[in-house]
């Protein structure tokens, strides 16, 4: 059964397909890699990989490039049959087994896969205990469970002007403009994380804080802080006041070279399926 935040987020990305990609592909970490690339690099030796809540398929894109990438069966889900229309667009990636599916109700048999990814998408999930136990079903023993999580602003930047902004304009707004809840915060950090997977069959998690850097032209950090949820349901009279405010306060914080800084954490997750 769909529940209203998965009704919510499908509208959401049939109107804006690939935006989390558009967000956040050009952010690096330390080192250069962006946060798809340390999800890949995650399950390298993997052969049989599920990217859950896909999206418009760069992740599996990553994963199907390469001598090793040639040799993986690859599968994604995704509640968005635009963005799954998009995943079937790029290269490596159409032979895929790409599937309009809930995270709660996985289309696979048993032991199927060695190793599952997720980039920003199981931090939106509800019942998050039966995802797990899903997960835990498909996963083979010893498999790998690699996810990125937000972790909210790097601090003294864009992200956090525009998190500060959007929080006064989203408490002003009417009840019907609010957007539902999303997902379940426990797996947004360590010891949640844990409480949810462990009992489903996971190993302790492996958890790491990443800064991605995100910052760009004034255009570009527009399009990647203004893409977020909470702006669906705003009306586009109060999100065009919110980007002339954000536009207007964040030059102030401009770069010699004209860059608006800005960056976010992450939190890449990682925990191995126990044997049975």
């Amino acid at each position: 059964m769909t529940t209203v935040q998965e009704e919510f987020l499908r509208t959401f990305h049939a109107v804006h397909p690939a935006v989390t990609v558009q967000a956040m592909a050009h952010g690096r970490a330390e080192g250069g890699r962006s946060s798809y690339e340390i999800l890949r690099d995650r399950v390298a030796a993997c052969g049989r990989v599920l990217d859950l809540g896909c999206g418009d398929g760069l992740l599996l894109e990553l994963l199907a490039s390469g001598e090793a990438g040639a040799r993986r069966a690859l599968a994604g889900i995704d509640l968005s049959a635009e963005e799954l229309t998009l995943a079937r667009g790029r290269p490596g990636v159409g032979r895929a087994d790409l599937r309009v599916a809930r995270a709660q109700q996985l289309p696979f048999q048993d032991g199927w896969f060695d190793g599952c990814v997720s980039h920003m998408a199981l931090m939106l999930m509800s019942e998050a205990e039966q995802v797990a136990a899903e997960l835990a079903r498909v996963l083979e023993p010893g498999g790998t469970l690699a996810v990125v999580v937000g972790g909210g602003a790097a601090g003294g930047e864009a992200y956090e002007l525009f998190v500060r902004l959007l929080k006064l304009l989203f408490q002003a707004a009417p009840a019907e403009r609010r957007m539902p809840p999303l997902g379940d915060r426990r797996v947004r950090n360590r010891e949640g994380f844990d409480t949810v997977f462990r009992p489903a069959g996971f190993g302790p998690v492996e958890w790491e804080t990443v800064r991605i850097d995100l910052s760009g032209p004034p255009e570009r950090v527009w399009r990647t802080v203004g893409t977020t949820y909470d702006l669906g349901m705003l009306d586009p009279a109060v999100t065009a006041e919110l980007r002339a405010r954000f536009e207007t306060e964040s030059a102030a914080m401009a770069l010699p070279d004209g860059r608006i800084p800005c960056a976010m954490r992450v939190h890449v997750a990682t925990a191995v399926r126990r044997g049975s």
